[in-house]
């Protein structure tokens, strides 16, 4: 079934005004028909321009425009046996007086089991549409240079160690190697560092981050983008370098030799 909603078109030949309408019309495929679908309750208002989205057997619709204004709205289409028609239908109307207070304690709950339910078609439509948002970022998971096998294998590659570094190996060979590839990358420009030591890089900066600013800090001296003093670091929080653009390597390379003359 294809939905339409809305739309504009001109009122005949002579009419110099468009005429917008709020009405719902299905292609049946059966029939391959066009029919109105019956809607009950009031319909949004008459627009065009705006975007529907499917969301199982729901319909969000936002926006649009009927001449003069721009609308921002939200609405829901819904069949009759949804939660939302539901919860709409069970809130009658009265005429008892209630006390304030329980009255109150009602209006909370409501208002957060509301909240709940569109959180949860919030999440829903941003899967459907591939979205990724996370209000509360979480702890990120920052390993130490030396059990970061990435890091250093790469350091090894570079003192020409010629073999992989093993778990097993010896701490103060690797912490040499650690230390090189980090003067490495404190001498280098964006323009000399290869795609693949981007994650590497990214990986380590978020650990230095971690070791002189947040390790013994308490939580009201770190935000998410703002340290303790005047410094701010706005890769902490990446989890990949894949998020990264390449426009913004400069200003990690950049934040990184900061970091490393602390």
């Amino acid at each position: 079934m294809l939905l339409l909603f809305g739309g504009h078109g001109t009122g005949g030949w002579l009419s110099r005004y468009d005429i917008y309408y709020n009405e719902c019309i299905i292609l049946d495929r059966v029939s391959v028909q066009w029919k109105r679908f019956p809607t009950s309750n009031e319909p949004p208002p008459a627009r065009a321009y705006h975007s529907m989205t499917s969301i199982g057997s729901r319909y969000l619709l936002f926006g649009g425009f009927d001449g003069k204004s721009t609308f921002g709205d939200l609405w829901w289409l819904v069949p009759e046996d949804d939660p939302i028609a539901k919860r709409l239908a069970s809130s009658p109307a009265t005429n008892i007086p209630e006390d304030e207070d329980l009255a109150m304690a009602k209006k909370t709950q409501l208002s957060h089991e509301a909240s709940q339910k569109e959180e949860s078609v919030v999440s829903e439509l941003q899967k459907r549409l591939d979205i990724s948002v996370s209000i509360s970022v979480p702890d990120l998971q920052v390993i130490d240079e030396l059990e970061d096998k990435e890091f250093l294998e790469l350091a090894s590659s570079l003192i020409g160690a010629g073999e992989k570094v093993s778990n097993n190996g010896e701490i103060s060979n690797n912490q040499k190697a650690a230390q090189a590839l980090r003067d490495h990358w404190g001498k280098s420009t964006p323009k000399l560092i290869p795609l693949k030591e981007i994650g590497p890089l990214l990986c380590d900066y978020q650990r230095l981050i971690t070791r002189h600013h947040i390790n013994g800090a308490s939580d009201s001296q770190f935000t998410e983008s703002n340290f303790s003093g005047k410094e701010s670091y706005q890769f902490y929080h990446v989890k990949s370098a894949s998020q990264l653009r390449m426009d913004d390597i400069p200003k990690l390379l950049e934040e990184y030799k900061q970091l490393l003359s602390k």
